[in-house]
C-alpha cells in the first residue's frame, strides 16, 4: 500500500512538472485565425507576439477584427498604437486589404505572412512580415 501511494505521489509530481510553463517559450495569445499567404522576403517580427501588440485580422469572409473584437474599417483610425500588425487571409479580396491599409494611414504597418517554407521544423516560429509604408 505504501508503494502505491509513493507511485501516485511521484506521478502527480511528474505531471505537475511537465505541465509547468517554460518561461523561454512564448505564450499563445488570443486572436483570430486566418490562412496567411507566404512571402519569400518576409522577416521575423517577434514583436507581433508581444502582449501589447495591436493585431488587425481580416478573415476570408472579409470580417475585420482588432485583436478579437469585430470592428469596422473606419474605427481603425482611432487605434493608438504606433505600429499595427495586419494579418489578412490569403483568400480575402484585395480591395478589403486596401481599405484597411487606407484606414491605417500615418501608422507604421507590418503585413504578417506565413513562415517561410525553408524555416526549420516543428518548433514555434515567430511571426513573419513585411513593413509597409502608408503615407498620408
Amino acid at each position: 500500500m505504501k508503494s502505491l501511494i509513493e507511485v501516485c505521489a511521484l506521478g502527480v509530481f511528474l505531471i505537475g512538472a511537465a505541465g509547468a510553463q517554460d518561461p523561454t517559450k512564448p505564450v499563445l495569445r488570443k486572436g483570430v485565425s486566418v490562412q496567411m499567404a507566404v512571402a519569400d522576403h518576409a522577416v521575423a517580427k517577434p514583436a507581433a507576439d508581444a502582449e501589447q501588440a495591436t493585431v488587425v485580422a481580416i478573415t476570408a469572409e472579409g470580417k475585420l477584427y482588432a485583436g478579437v473584437e469585430p470592428v469596422e474599417p473606419g474605427a481603425l483610425t482611432k487605434l493608438s498604437a504606433g505600429t499595427v500588425y495586419v494579418k489578412a487571409d490569403a483568400r480575402v479580396p484585395f480591395q478589403k486589404v486596401l481599405a484597411v491599409l487606407d484606414a491605417l494611414r500615418g501608422k507604421s504597418v507590418v503585413l504578417l505572412a506565413s513562415p517561410l517554407k525553408n524555416v526549420e521544423g516543428p518548433k514555434i516560429q515567430p511571426p513573419y512580415g513585411i513593413e509597409v509604408s502608408v503615407s498620408r
